[in-house]
C-alpha cells in the first residue's frame, strides 16, 4: 500500500482539475475562477435575492453533471476491466470483450429505431440495462453447460454474445427507422450528453457496487493470480467467483452503458497502467484503477468537446484512438 498511497495524492489533484477543466470547457467557455465561483456558491448557497445566475446554472444543472457522469463511469469501467483481466488471466479483457455493452447496444438501438420512447425519458437507460443483463445471461447459461468452465470457455462464450448482438445492432439499423441513423451512430460510440442530476444514480449505484465488490473481495483476486489450484488450496471457490465477478461487472456495465453509450478500451487501459503505478496487488490496484479510469474519461470528454468545436466528438471515437495505441505499445512489450 506504500506504493498506492505514495500515488494517491498527485492521483487526487489531477481528478479534481481534470473535474474544473471539464467543467469550464464547451461552447462557452467559462473562466476556472468562475467555475470555482459558481460551485462554491452551489455548495452554500449565496446566490443572493436574485438567485442563481444564468453561468451558475449551466455550470451546476448542465456541465457539473455531465463531469460527475465521467468520473463515475471512467472509474467504473477501470474497476471493471481491473478484475475481469484478474478472472480470466486474459489482459486484453474488458466489458466489451464479453459481450455486456453489445447487449445494451442493441437494447439501445431497439428503442432508437423501433418502440421509441414508450416509458418516457426512462426508456433508453432501461432498454440498454436489460439488453445489457440479457448478453450477461445467456454467456452465463453456455459456460455453465460446458465441462471445461474456465476462463477460455468464458472469454470465447463472451465473444459470440458480443457477435450475436452486434449483428443484432446492425439489423436494427437497416431495418428500423432511418431517419434516427444518425442517433443511433452517436449513441454506439458513446457520448456523456445524456448526464442529467435525475440520472446520476443510476451511475454512482454501477459504480459504488462494484467498487464496495471489489474491495470486499480483494484478497480472493489476489489468491486467483497464483492460478487455479493454488487459490482452491487457499479456500477460494474459483468457478463460484469468477461467475460472481462477472455477473457484478455485467449489472455495473450495463448500468455505465444505459447512460453513456459504449466507451470502448477504458477497461482495457486503465488495469496495465494501474499495475505499473503500483503493482499487481488488488488492495491499491482497485483504487488506483479507479483514479486512473476516472482521469482518463475527464480528459478524453474534454479533447472530444474541444477538437471540432463547436461540434462535439463521440466520446468513444477518442477513446478508441487513443486505445488503439496503447495496444500496440503493449504489444511491443510483449
Amino acid at each position: 500500500m506504500q506504493r498506492t498511497s505514495a500515488w494517491l495524492l498527485p492521483g487526487l489533484g489531477l481528478l479534481a482539475a481534470l473535474l474544473v477543466v471539464a467543467i469550464a470547457v464547451g461552447s462557452t467557455p467559462i473562466p476556472v475562477g468562475v467555475v470555482i465561483e459558481a460551485l462554491s456558491n452551489a455548495l452554500t448557497g449565496a446566490h443572493g435575492e436574485a438567485g442563481p445566475s444564468p453561468i451558475d446554472r449551466i455550470v451546476v444543472d448542465l456541465r457539473l453533471p455531465r463531469a460527475l457522469l465521467a468520473v463515475m463511469v471512467g472509474a467504473g469501467l477501470g474497476v471493471v476491466g481491473c478484475l475481469l483481466q484478474t478472472v480470466t488471466r486474459n489482459d486484453l479483457a474488458d466489458p466489451f470483450l464479453f459481450g455486456l455493452s453489445s447487449g445494451a447496444a442493441a437494447g439501445a438501438v431497439l428503442v432508437i429505431t423501433v418502440t421509441g420512447d414508450v416509458l418516457g425519458v426512462w426508456t433508453l437507460p432501461l432498454a440498454a440495462f436489460v439488453g445489457g443483463m440479457l448478453a450477461s445471461a445467456i454467456v452465463l447459461v453456455l459456460v455453465s453447460r460446458l465441462r471445461d468452465q474456465g476462463p477460455a470457455r468464458l472469454v470465447l462464450a463472451g465473444l459470440a454474445v458480443s457477435f450475436l448482438f452486434m449483428a443484432v445492432t446492425n439489423y436494427l439499423v437497416f431495418a428500423g427507422d432511418q431517419r434516427a441513423a444518425h442517433s443511433v451512430l452517436f449513441w454506439t460510440l458513446g457520448g456523456l450528453g445524456l448526464a442529467r442530476w435525475d440520472l446520476l444514480p443510476i451511475a454512482l449505484v454501477g459504480a459504488v457496487v462494484i467498487f464496495v465488490f471489489a474491495q470486499v473481495s480483494y484478497r480472493r483476486f489476489d489468491a486467483l493470480l497464483a492460478g487455479d489450484d493454488t487459490a482452491r488450496t487457499l479456500g477460494v471457490n474459483v468457478d463460484a467467483m469468477r461467475r460472481l465477478t462477472f455477473l457484478v461487472c455485467a449489472f455495473a456495465t450495463a448500468a455505465f452503458v444505459s447512460i453513456t453509450g459504449v466507451i470502448g478500451f477504458v477497461g482495457l487501459m486503465v488495469p496495465h497502467l494501474a499495475r505499473g503505478l503500483v503493482g499487481p496487488m488488488h488492495k491499491g490496484l482497485i483504487i488506483m484503477s479507479a483514479i486512473i479510469g476516472a482521469c482518463l474519461l475527464l480528459a478524453s470528454d474534454i479533447a472530444a468537446r474541444t477538437l471540432l468545436m463547436p461540434q462535439e466528438l463521440p466520446i468513444g471515437i477518442v477513446t478508441t484512438a487513443v486505445g488503439s495505441v496503447f495496444v500496440l505499445g503493449l504489444l511491443q512489450r510483449l
